[in-house]
């Protein structure tokens, strides 16, 4: 994997169950890890529902090898989130591709 195509920092987020302030569960996001990527648009969609615009933009993050991302994740990125939707493994373990959706 060429280093010089991973030129973007993003930071990969997962949803914890915290007590707030009353002992009640909130789901909160906490970094889990931030790593750089080589981020590539894949597709972007518009739709009309319920009075309101409705955009999406399809995004394929390429990273080195981590086993702890998964599909419930998000990614955070130049200010936008994106919601994992899979992860491919690409050789052995050199590699991870990560699909994410980013709403609008």
């Amino acid at each position: 994997m060429r280093i010089g195509a991973l030129n973007k920092s993003i930071t990969i987020q997962r949803a914890l169950m915290i007590p707030n302030d009353i002992g009640e569960p909130v789901e909160a996001w906490v970094d889990l890890a931030t790593v750089w990527a080589a981020k590539t648009d894949i597709r972007g969609s518009e739709r009309y529902s319920a009075k309101q615009t409705m955009a999406s933009t399809d995004t394929r993050f390429k990273i080195r090898w981590r086993r702890d991302v998964e599909p419930r994740d998000r990614i955070l990125c130049e200010g936008n989130y994106y919601d994992i939707t899979g992860t491919v493994e690409l050789g052995r373990r050199e590699a991870l591709e990560i699909y994410a959706t980013r709403k609008a």
